[in-house]
């Protein structure tokens, strides 16, 4: 009777989970089953025992079928409820089923650091000609739990990625490969120091250039929180499971501009889930990810043993691919020939023994690899305008260019750069002597070396004419009205109302009593900032697109376009700023609400390599951004660790990269490619932040004050580093310039 009973709880177990997935007991013959189920569970007492276990045997048959037709049938909505059910494994599932052993670091439970992000010190081995090899690895994922409230869901709060990134640091120092499972809707979208969004930046900048093989697998990866642990050298997923953008609700609520507090309706949810292109499938086609490992029907579950086999093997596998391709090719090819040979034999045990240590020439070799994967990530999101002797003519530009100023800057500067070392040294040494022989003529000598010393700075730095700060060529339109506003803070601040021509002309938008800056059109910061004619705008024949084919979308990217004359949020140009000759990339709000694209994302990679090439600072100027653009899906997302890529290889070749943010700055271009400079300012009464207010209350339920996102509140929490008068934009970036930086840009 004990063991009918346990057939009856694992019965009822499966039929509720069927219905989770499919979200209703509607589909199929679910409801039927259920009522038949509790008939034979009413009567257990009734029936003989073997009339018993034969209806039993019928459920579960029919059962069966069920379970095969639902997951032949499953949709996008469908996986998202699968890695969501608490009875779907969890890292900690993994940790005790794929590793020998391991040793929680950085606090367990409730006692740690951040409960949903574990990371852990870690063995794993695998069977080579009868002998089992141990191998070290720093596993680091999120943790889901199964139901525990404190764990969040796995979103983690920035403290819990800082915690990841500290760990990947001590694996880079034991040289040990990274294991990263990413099990989250999304990050914890709170500002609290470190930053949610900065952090996020931050480990996408040290992940570029870790000199540790990463290997990552997705079960749940929701845009930021995914990626903070996310960019890898080789990327994996379970077929059941999901990467996206955004959650399917939060397109859902965007797409079909439903208010806060209303509910949405499940149609709309669905039909997001599918346009997002949110699965497995879907991800290997748009080459977001290397590798799908299967997983039994309807999706893993934590009992499932013979699974975690297969998951211990897809690991060891592919950490022994990501090495194996900073060695020989020859290795790498008798490796793959073996994996080829034996995977239908018996998938368990194809390894060689691979050593996971690298030396100095397979790092360079396994960083090299990781830049080229993540520098053609997405490309097939790219739209270019132009004819094909066009982009040729371009192409033979860009290389004549590259060789011009590579003979330029790394031979005759590095010629030049070694004969002044020369002279000094010599200098030096015969100073030495000369004072032993005669102090009152060394000193001399060092008079004159001061005189050609300080005539050195003022010919290499240019010189600024105040006079050109603002000049009457441009007024914003929204000066041509006769009429007066009032400032946001006149009851705090006694403010007068402001007359618009004077506001948007002569006072360049910003309240004469309290300061306070008012939106301004892009084109204002065009014809103030840079010097007059200087602009020379490249790359604006690429064109924003609709990659995944999102219904509706081709007509508003065609409305935006002809609204805004241009052909995507992003505009990449060179300039002068008081005669230093810049790199820009500007998002802006009319096109799109200067949300990121692969296009977009391909101008700044573009842009970052232009300024590398000619030894120019780096100015992203964020008029606005909205963020990833959701109808691009992963496609959309992956510009974070690509354009991040971009400015690491572009810092450390010496180069200058400034972010300087205004009205409204917000989520994923924030949590990367931007968040992670050295330098990051603000225009007064800008607006910073990862989430807007409406997530953040759905996601933590708590209000938020008003001034949250301010720039102020931004300074005090180190997000950025200064708040910049727009008056004085062009000043205080000329000041940047030229004291900011290192000595590998072409005017120092």
């Amino acid at each position: 009777m004990q063991e009918i009973r346990k057939r009856l709880l694992k019965i009822d177990e499966r039929i509720n989970y069927l219905i989770q997935v499919k979200g209703s007991s509607a589909w199929g013959n679910v409801a039927g089953l259920q009522e038949r189920f509790g008939s034979v569970r009413a009567a257990i007492f009734d029936l003989s025992q073997d009339a018993l276990l034969a209806k039993i045997k019928g459920l579960e048959d029919e059962l069966i079928l069920l379970e095969e037709r639902a997951d032949e049938s499953l949709t996008s909505m469908d996986r998202v409820r699968i890695v969501r059910s608490p009875l779907r494994f969890s890292l900690q599932d993994i940790l005790e089923n794929v590793y020998d052993e391991y040793t929680e670091l950085g606090g367990e439970e409730e006692a740690s650091v951040d409960p949903s992000m574990v990371c852990a010190k870690a063995t794993i081995s695998a069977q080579v000609k009868g002998q089992t090899v141990t191998q070290q690895v720093m596993v680091i994922g999120h943790e889901k739990g199964h139901g525990e409230e404190y764990r969040n869901g796995g979103c983690s709060k920035p403290w819990g990625n800082e915690k990841a990134l500290r760990f990947m640091y001590v694996a880079q120092t034991e040289g040990i490969p990274i294991h990263s499972y990413i099990f989250t809707p999304g990050s914890f979208p709170i500002e609290d120091y470190p930053g949610a969004g900065q952090q996020i930046a931050r480990n996408i900048f040290a992940m570029t250039k870790l000199r540790v093989p990463i290997i990552s697998l997705i079960s749940e990866g929701g845009s930021g929180g995914a990626e903070a642990i996310g960019l890898s050298d080789y990327r994996m997923m379970f077929s059941h499971g999901y990467y996206s953008v955004i959650s399917p609700e939060g397109a859902a609520a965007i797409e079909g501009k439903i208010r806060e507090g209303q509910k949405l309706p499940p149609e709309t949810v669905e039909s997001c889930a599918e346009r997002l292109k949110i699965t497995s499938r879907e991800n290997l086609r748009l080459r977001t990810i290397d590798r799908i490992i299967d997983e039994p029907r309807l999706g893993g579950k934590r009992d499932d043993f013979a699974f975690f086999k297969r998951v211990k093997f897809e690991m060891v596998r592919a950490t022994d691919e990501v090495v194996l391709k900073t060695k020989s090719l020859r290795a790498f090819r008798a490796y793959e020939l073996k994996l080829k040979r034996s995977e239908d034999e018996n998938p368990e045990d194809p390894h060689i023994d691979v050593s996971w240590e690298l030396n100095s020439e397979e790092v360079r070799r396994l960083l090299e690899l990781r830049s080229k994967k993540y520098r053609n990530m997405a490309s097939q999101g790219i739209r270019k305008k132009g004819t094909l002797l066009g982009g040729l003519a371009q192409r033979m530009r860009q290389k004549s260019s590259q060789y011009f100023y590579n003979f330029r800057y790394d031979l005759l500067h590095s010629h030049s750069k070694q004969v002044k070392q020369v002279m000094r040294d010599v200098t030096g040494e015969s100073t030495a002597v000369i004072k032993q022989v005669a102090g009152p003529l060394a000193g001399i000598l060092g008079l004159f070396s001061r005189k050609a010393t300080s005539k050195a700075i003022k010919i290499g730095a240019p010189p600024v004419d105040s006079e050109e700060l603002y000049d009457d060529t441009y007024t914003s339109p929204l000066a041509n009205e006769d009429r007066t506003v009032t400032c946001p803070n006149a009851e705090r601040a006694g403010c007068k109302d402001l007359w618009v021509p004077d506001l948007y002309g002569e006072f360049g938008g910003v309240c004469e009593t309290c300061g306070h800056h008012f939106p301004l059109e892009y084109e204002w910061y065009l014809k103030h900032l840079f010097d007059r004619d200087s602009i020379r705008e490249f790359n604006e024949e690429l064109t924003a697109g609709n990659p995944l084919r999102a219904p509706g979308f081709e007509k508003r990217l065609q409305a935006a376009m002809k609204k805004t004359g241009r052909r995507s949020s992003m505009i990449t140009f060179d300039a002068r700023v008081m005669g230093v000759e810049v790199v820009v990339s500007m998002l802006y709000s009319n096109f799109r609400n200067g949300t990121v694209g692969s296009t977009e994302g391909e101008k700044f990679v573009q842009a970052a390599e232009r300024a590398r090439m000619m030894r120019r600072p780096l100015l992203s100027y964020v008029h606005t951004t909205g963020g990833i653009r959701i109808q691009e899906g992963t496609l959309g997302v992956t510009q974070m660790p690509k354009c991040t890529m971009a400015v690491r290889e572009y810092v450390d070749a010496g180069g200058l990269y400034i972010v300087v943010y205004d009205n409204n700055s917000y989520a994923g271009p924030v949590a990367s490619f931007l968040g992670c400079s050295h330098y990051q300012f603000a225009i007064r009464s800008s607006r910073i932040g990862f989430a807007g207010p409406r997530v953040i209350r759905d996601t933590t339920g708590e209000e938020i004050p008003p001034d949250y996102h301010s720039a102020r509140n931004a300074l005090k929490r180190g997000h950025i580093h200064g708040i910049w008068d727009r008056r004085e934009f062009r000043l205080n970036l000329h000041k940047s310039l030229m004291t900011m930086g290192g000595k590998s840009l072409y005017y120092r």
